[in-house]
């Protein structure tokens, strides 16, 4: 995949009025937070990590960023309330991707949001799940974005990932540096591999989460928009 001639861009519209609600996803009525600015030409779908939900402070804080860049968010509970109870659902990637791919078929009924590109922001666990879902959903994920995650859950998925992937990981978060560098070798497509100084799993040292949120943004504004950026580190 070309990082010259993937321009979705070129084949999706924009939204013509800002969408901000409240929703549920079938099959099971998931809870969703959709926040789609006036002119948005793409949607980024969030997988948060294991403990966490669509409340999450740090993806919200990402969202909020890519908002302001005419990005429309997609943050929802992969789980139910009951299903969380259960700590072999929240690490289950298969169970967690398939939800993703709810979420995305959600999207694709709707008619303000079914032309729009589409990107996947994992964290964690998240992280797996959006490769998982990625590869299943074939063309029709542009981009996507770990951060802190663990995307060598998603094994053997990894070798058929050519969308473009930005892995974030904390230069403090010791492991998980050496599985995402294991992973990121697997990935086909265009790929970067970006390490915050100092910033351990959660990015809550100061400035961490800031240098997330840039390295996100920029990405997505690249795959999603088409917009011309420094070319990804290999």
């Amino acid at each position: 995949m070309d990082p010259l001639t993937h321009n979705p861009a070129q084949r999706h519209e924009r939204t013509r009025s800002p969408i901000m609600r409240e929703i549920e996803i079938p099959p099971i009525g998931l809870a969703g937070a959709l926040h789609v600015p006036s002119g948005a030409r793409s949607l980024v779908v969030f997988a948060h990590g294991s403990g966490s939900s669509r409340f999450s402070s740090r993806n919200r804080a990402v969202a909020n960023a890519l908002n302001d860049r005419r990005i429309g968010t997609l943050l929802f509970d992969l789980l139910t309330s009951q299903e969380e109870t259960s700590r072999a659902n929240v690490f289950n990637i298969d169970l967690l991707a398939e939800r993703l791919v709810d979420a995305v078929r959600f999207v694709d009924h709707e008619p303000s949001l079914s032309r729009l590109s589409l990107g996947l922001f994992g964290a964690s666990t998240g992280a797996a799940a959006a490769l998982v879902a990625s590869a299943r959903l074939e063309e029709r994920i542009d981009a996507i974005v770990s951060r802190g995650g663990r995307p060598d859950l998603a094994g053997d998925v990894l070798d058929q990932i050519r969308m473009p992937t930005l892995l974030i990981v904390g230069g403090a978060d010791f492991g998980v540096i050496e599985l995402n560098e294991q992973a990121f070798a697997r990935l086909r497509g265009p790929k970067a591999l970006e390490i915050v100084p100092g910033a351990s799993h959660l990015f809550p040292e100061p400035g961490a989460l800031e240098a997330v949120i840039e390295h996100a943004t920029r990405w997505f504004e690249r795959y999603l928009l088409g917009m011309s950026a420094a070319p990804p580190a290999q």
